[in-house]
């Protein structure tokens, strides 16, 4: 039997906040062979998601402490939908379908979520990054992960703040 207690938690959200990516993952499965991927994800407020989709599986994120901006778009990167998922909010969970654009924002720092999705692990095939968001590393992505912040419905990250190269 595996057991899974808040001193793992508090010791994620510390990784988190060492980590340069804001975040940190703690996998459940024995390996990317096995049939259904099981993952913790702690983030921080700073932590990037660059908007993707996934082609070949959907995934499933059960709120576990925290709340985050789950934000879909458009294959032009428009906004589509955004709903505020976890604690104190009536969504605690979110399904994605196939082929929607969407990232994630950590509304705190220690934000959790559980992942699950089918296996195996192929990095070739596990997710496709929008060609209108900025890579990670690039000087824009503090200033997307703003504007998804507030960004509404039907509004595009500003013309000219991120091109493609």
């Amino acid at each position: 039997m595996k057991v899974f207690t808040d001193l793992l938690l508090e010791e994620l959200a510390v990784k988190a906040t060492e980590s340069p990516r804001a975040r940190t993952h703690f996998n459940i499965h024995a390996s990317a062979d096995d049939p259904v991927q099981r993952f913790i994800v702690v983030m921080n407020r700073q932590s990037y998601v660059r908007p993707h989709r996934h082609v070949a599986k959907s995934e499933l994120a059960v709120v576990m402490k925290g709340q985050f901006d789950v934000v879909t778009f458009d294959d032009a990167g428009k906004v589509t939908s955004r709903q505020v998922v976890g604690e104190g909010e009536q969504a605690f969970a979110f399904e994605l379908p196939l082929t929607t654009w969407h990232t994630l924002v950590a509304r705190s720092d220690g934000s959790t979520f559980l992942e699950i999705k089918a296996g195996p692990y192929d990095p070739a095939t596990a997710a496709e990054f929008a060609p209108w968001a900025p890579p990670e590393g690039d000087a824009a992505v503090a200033g997307f992960i703003q504007w998804v912040r507030t960004a509404e419905r039907g509004t595009s990250f500003p013309p000219g703040t991120f091109l493609v190269a």
